[in-house]
Formats: C-alpha cells, structure tokens, sequence
C-alpha cells in the first residue's frame, strides 16, 4: 500500500516537472496553441482531479482495504491521463501508429484496475471493485470519435449496475460506503461535462506545433535531445570472423572501385532489351500461397490454461459455487435469511437453493439449471449463456444483464416478479397454467422511441422477442 502510495505521488511529481519544462521551452516562441481555449481544457481537468478525484480517493481511505488498493491505481491512470492531454495542448493530431503508442500506458492500466477485480472475487467489497472495473474503461474516451461523451455515460451505467448493489447493502448500516458510491459516479459525469465543453467530437489537439510522439510533452515546441550513442560491435574471439570483417570493411574502403569486380553484361544478355530470353526455361517466383485451413505441422508451445479446482462452500455469509463442470445435483440446504449465494463459472451443471436466502448471482455460467425456493433480495443473471431459472416459492426480481438465452419458469407465487434486462437476448418467461402446463411468454429485446412534444416515450416494437 505504501508503494503505491508512494508511485502516484511520484508520478504527481514528474507530471508538474513536465508541465514546468514544457512552459519554459514554448516561452518566447509563443506557441499561440498554449494559450486561450487549449490552455484551458488543461485546466479544467485539474479541477476534475483536485474534485471528485481527490474526494473519491479521501473515502476510499475511510473504507481501506481492496477499496483502497484500487482506487490507488485509479488514481493513478486519471493522473497519467493529464500527461497525454498536456501534449495535446502542445502538439499537433499524431498518425495512427504513434497514437497507438500513445494509448498504450492507458491501456496498460486499464487492464490492471480490471485485472485485479478478477484476482480478488473473494473479496467482500467485490461489488465496489466491480463498479470501478466494468467503468474504468471510459478512460478510453481520449481515443473515441466523433462522440466520446455518449461513450462515457455508457461506461458510468455499467458502474451503477453495481453500486446500486453497495448502496442496497450499507444505505442503511455504513454511510461511508453511500458516500463513496456518489463520489466514485461523479468522477464519470464531471468527466462528460469536462468532454462536451472542451474535446466534443474527439480529443483537442493543436493546430501549431509539431506532430505529437510519445516523448514528454515538453518535446512538443523543443527538439529532442540526442539519443544514446549505438553499442559498440560483439567482440568475436574466432579468428575467422575477425579476418571477414577485415576484408568487408577493406571492400568497403575501394569507393568507386568497389564495381570494377563485376562482370559486364552485354544488351543481348538483357531481359528487358531482349524478350525472347523471357520464354526461355527461367525460374519463375511465385506470389504468397493463398490462406490454408490445415493446421500447422509444428505443434505450438503454448502452455494449456489452469484448470481451476471447483468450489462449493460456505465464505462467511456467501455460498461459494466455483468452477462447477458437468456437476448435476448440486444442493445447498442449510441456509440462513442473511446468506448470499454466487456461482462463478460453472458449465454444464444444476444448482438447487433451498430454503429463504438473501440472494442468488450467476455469473460467467454455460448451460447452468438453478431451482430455488425463496429469494428475499434478487436473483442476478450475469454475463451467462443458456441457463435456466426455476422459482418454486417466491421472488421479487429477477435482474438479467449481458445474457444469450435465458428461461425463467415462475411458479403461481411468483407471478408479480419483475424481470429486468439489460444487454441480453433470447429470454422468456414462462408462467404456469391449468394442468401444470407452462405457458412461454418471450421478453421484449427491440424497442421503438419517439417524441411526443414533451419527453421520449420507449415501446418494444411488436416483432421484439
């Protein structure tokens, strides 16, 4: 924690040198892309990290733990970020190639925010590291055209999928947490505010100066120093190699008197001044050999994926179902109103709850059967494909987000559950009738919106489903 620590306050550190070089290297060459309107969006957007940043990160402090660890390397990434918007303060649109390298740092720490959200799905503040994980990548914005503002909000509503689920557990026990949840949000809509005044089609480069690279932006406006000197040639201790190199530097050193070895070719010796040569029996090179679906002679040695060990157990007040392959009864029996329970990629398998229970996560499951009783909270269907959903009892909502097929058979108790979906397709509702019989009723996946004078009224369209 403290090395981390440590690393952003470097990084704070060299980001204001950086900023200090650059403003000294444009002084009397008065860079007119340094002042007025591109001045300002740099600016601006230390506001954004002095505001909701800074106050993100002090109720991260309070909560410590993961919460902690993680909104270090947030920190972090929205730090590096000004960086890359100083040298577009600076420097002229880059190409394409030399934008790539430019993201990349980006990039880099997009990944390890979301990365370590995988390597900690034990944790017990998961949904916080989940909020920051599925919207981390609105960073990415720097990077979008014409529309990065859109591109944000959307990010922003993939985090409240879970601090809705923070704020639904502590409301009413932690107001630290709720605090957190409003800090962490507002970063993403100031970050929308800060995009539609100043980069509203895409990123604002200069219109003077030279073309961006990835070197400090104090670059831009200032030639770059020399680079290293070329280390000097492999000493080889064969003799032979020494008396080659020899004779090629001592071929090199005849000049003009280097071409006098070479044969004369007389004009009837020439192809192109002599084309019946051409019909003559000449090795001919053909083209690359056209894409092949036969795989490779040479096996590769890449090494196979772990295979990790499935898990069904009980984790404090969370049920643990991990991993579970092909694995047909499984039951959970002795449970308790407070208990949650959350299957993680399983495949193939059924899963039985029975009893009252808080709540019921699937997440990342194939081809997964779950049948419970009673469900005080919510049932969530997470990131799954063909997976089926039995009530025997009662449930009060049944969420389903980013999910190819998904059935849920309510039973007569069951009949005023909401379903809502998000991102998902082939889903049905299937309710009981007379005789046992189900009767499948498809949940709506196209709508129609349209303005009626006053606000946007949505419908699903009549082929939905």
């Amino acid at each position: 924690m403290a090395e981390m620590q440590a690393l952003v306050e470097r990084l704070e550190r060299v980001v204001n040198r950086l900023e200090t070089v650059a403003g000294s290297g444009h002084g009397e060459a008065g860079d007119s892309a340094a002042s007025g309107d591109v001045a300002a969006f740099v600016e601006s957007y230390d506001c954004l990290l002095s505001g909701p940043v800074t106050e993100y990160y002090s109720h991260s402090q309070q909560i410590g733990g993961d919460v902690l660890k993680h909104a270090d390397m947030v920190k972090l990434a929205l730090t590096s970020q000004r960086a890359l918007l100083l040298k577009a303060s600076r420097c002229q649109k880059p190409s394409e190639v030399t934008a790539l390298l430019l993201l990349k740092p980006a990039s880099t720490q997009i990944q390890q925010i979301q990365e370590f959200r995988e390597q900690n799905r034990s944790s017990k503040q998961f949904n916080h590291l989940s909020a920051v994980s599925e919207s981390i990548p609105a960073l990415g914005w720097v990077a979008m055209s014409p529309k990065p503002g859109p591109f944000v909000k959307e990010m922003n509503d993939a985090a409240m999928f879970y601090t809705n689920r923070v704020l639904k557990e502590f409301k009413d026990t932690d107001k630290k947490h709720v605090d957190w949840v409003k800090a962490y949000l507002s970063i993403w809509s100031g970050l929308q505010a800060y995009i539609k005044e100043h980069h509203t089609t895409g990123l604002a480069w200069s219109k003077t100066g030279p073309k961006a690279s990835p070197a400090p932006p104090s670059a831009c406006g200032a030639p770059p120093p020399p680079g290293p000197p070329p280390p000097p040639a492999p000493v080889q201790s064969s003799s032979g190699a020494s008396e080659d190199r020899s004779s090629l530097f001592a071929e090199i050193n005849k000049g003009a008197n280097i071409t006098k070895g070479l044969k004369h070719v007389d004009d009837d010796q020439k192809t192109h001044k002599n084309p019946a040569l051409k019909a003559q029996g000449c090795p001919v090179r053909s083209g690359p050999k056209p894409f092949s679906t036969s795989k490779p002679a040479v096996a590769t040695n890449k090494p196979a994926a772990k295979k990790e060990l499935p898990v069904l157990e009980l984790d404090g007040k969370k049920w643990r179902v991990e991993h579970q392959e092909n694995a047909q009864g499984l039951v959970i029996s002795d449970t308790e109103l407070k208990q949650v329970v959350y299957a993680f990629k399983c495949t193939g398998s059924t899963l039985q709850v029975k009893g009252k229970i808080n709540s019921i996560t699937l997440d990342n499951c194939k081809k997964v059967g779950l049948v419970f009783d009673d469900v005080v909270g919510i049932v969530e269907v997470i990131n799954c494909k063909d997976v089926k959903i039995q009530v025997l009892g009662k449930v009060p909502t049944i969420s389903i987000n980013k999910t190819d097929g998904c059935h849920v058979y309510l039973s007569p108790a069951s009949l005023s559950c909401e379903v809502v979906s998000a991102k998902s397709s082939e889903m049905n509702v299937l309710v009981p009738g007379e005789g046992g019989d189900f009767t499948e009723l498809p949940v709506p996946e196209q709508f129609k919106t349209v303005w009626n004078g006053s606000k946007l009224v949505t419908t699903a369209t009549e082929i939905a489903g």
